[in-house]
């Protein structure tokens, strides 16, 4: 009898008002390739939700009953953000502002009668040591936002909570601008960057740390 590989779950962002390039967009299937050679004991399915208030939910939703996914890790850009930003907390707040296709949510709340926050299910700490170990820029937040982020990290928390699985979930936020591995290069020598490269390590030392994986020893990744 084959047993079913347990399934990780990567989601990005399309566009949004603001953002006609959403660099998690770009992100994820780089990621899920590297994912998927590097933990081959896995499933590495990578998927881009649309940054709707009413079809991200239900593109979630499907996702979880098709995959089954052990660990599930969302990304999304921020301005705000010049590292990996890893949110510990989904709260039951929407922003009144139109998404992707110009429409405004029914509700101020995600989830009526729900609970008003919701941690998220991750090592947050043990993710930005490790991201640290690795001069990868890292920093924990308790403040997911009212758009889109928070809102698929809630919905995400809320399904975890109510099924048991899975036993990981997190959203990791990004900068909208990823610098070209070229630009960082010329960066002094041990200085903390988000270059394309970057990112990439950093992504897989998340998904190693996750999944309760000790540190491996040190290799670049070569930016594609």
């Amino acid at each position: 009898m084959i047993r079913r590989r347990d399934t990780i779950l990567l989601t990005g962002f399309g566009p949004f008002p603001g953002v006609a390039n959403n660099a998690s967009q770009r992100l994820v299937p780089k990621l899920a390739h590297l994912a998927a050679r590097r933990f081959s004991a896995h499933r590495v399915v990578s998927r881009i939700l649309p940054t709707e208030w009413d079809r991200a939910p239900a593109r979630l939703e499907d996702l979880y009953k098709r995959e089954r996914p052990k660990l599930v890790l969302h990304f999304g850009v921020s301005a705000h953000a010049d590292a990996y930003v890893i949110e510990t907390i989904a709260r039951n707040r929407r922003k009144l502002v139109e998404d992707a296709a110009g429409k405004l949510p029914s509700d101020d709340v995600i989830l009526k009668g729900g609970p008003e926050e919701i941690a998220a299910r991750l090592p947050a700490e043990d993710v930005k040591q490790r991201l640290h170990a690795i001069n990868v820029p890292a920093v924990t937040s308790r403040d997911a936002g009212s758009y889109l982020c928070n809102a698929v990290l809630y919905h995400s928390l809320i399904r975890a909570e109510q099924t048991g699985t899975p036993d990981g979930v997190g959203f990791l936020h990004i900068p909208r601008e990823i610098l070209p591995a070229a630009l960082a290069s010329h960066m002094a020598p041990g200085t903390m960057r988000f270059d394309w490269g970057t990112a990439l390590i950093g992504g897989l030392e998340i998904i190693r740390t996750c999944l309760g994986r000790p540190p491996p020893s040190r290799r670049r990744i070569k930016n594609g």
